[in-house]
């Protein structure tokens, strides 16, 4: 039996909570969360550039997530890409080979057929491509503006394809450059995923409890609070400091994850 195993035996857990993988009907649907898959939605249904930021953790990728869930399969092809360290090249193979085509190697050649596949796609299939980019701060501003040259085939009449960027603060922030003036004008919906509020992390345990297996009482309120002002409402930090004060908790013989236990595995995971 392995260690997680044994942690969700002693605590009558049918799986592990705080896992990514949670089903995007079982999300905590938090204001922030919310907002972001509202605004994800639109971009997707009008064709446009969405822009989400936040904190690392914050829910960015768990949103487009939820957000390509209430699509429909026949009308959209979802495109993603988590590590845009690949180049606009990297990114326009990706797209090509999504689309069914066999990409050009030279890069010139190979944007136009992006550009092509892109508009065919909509044109001829009547199914709007979805392109989502995780990590979107890391690109150049150079691979910034190659993305917003695929959404001037349509002339300033809209684009053949929904464009949504995920990314850290800083990429809010780089857009306001005058080198990428141009990108800023086509954003048309931007938001920043902030920390979820003590009522919301309590939710967010409890709900990630239930889907688990337990509807009791597991987290004392004080625990829940240590939790919520060291991860500042984060999800992932709360994911972790979480699954920390179970197992804390579990070591100490206890029957509910109290106080000391969370601030025990709070000291563990910040020192």
């Amino acid at each position: 039996m392995t260690g997680i195993d044994t942690l969700q035996n002693h605590w009558g857990l049918s799986r592990t909570p705080f896992s990514p993988d949670i089903p995007v009907e079982q999300l905590v649907p938090t204001k922030g969360h919310a907002e972001a898959v509202a605004r994800c939605r639109w971009a997707i249904a009008s064709r446009q550039i969405c822009v989400i930021v936040g904190e690392v953790g914050a829910g960015k990728t768990a949103a487009a997530r939820a957000a390509l869930a209430g699509i429909e399969p026949a009308r959209h092809v979802p495109i993603y890409i988590p590590d845009p360290t690949i180049g606009l090249k990297g990114i326009n193979t990706t797209i090509v080979t999504a689309l069914g085509g066999q990409p050009h190697y030279a890069a010139a050649n190979l944007a136009i057929q992006t550009s092509q596949l892109l508009s065919g796609e909509r044109d001829e299939r009547g199914r709007t491509p979805i392109l989502v980019i995780d990590e979107a701060h890391l690109l150049t501003n150079q691979n910034l503006d190659g993305l917003r040259m695929l959404t001037n085939t349509a002339m300033d009449t809209g684009a053949d394809f929904a464009l949504i960027l995920l990314g850290q603060p800083t990429l809010r922030r780089r857009l306001k450059l005058g080198v990428l003036s141009a990108l800023d004008q086509r954003v048309t919906t931007r938001y920043t995923i902030e920390g979820m509020t003590r009522d919301e992390t309590t939710s967010y345990i409890k709900t990630h409890l239930a889907w688990a297996g337990r509807t009791d009482t597991l987290f004392a309120d004080d625990a829940i609070g240590e939790i919520w002002q060291t991860s500042r409402g984060y999800p992932r930090a709360v994911n972790t400091l979480a699954t920390a004060a179970m197992l804390a908790a579990y070591t100490d013989h206890k029957a509910i994850i109290d106080r000391t236990s969370t601030e025990k595995a709070i000291a563990d995971n910040t020192n």
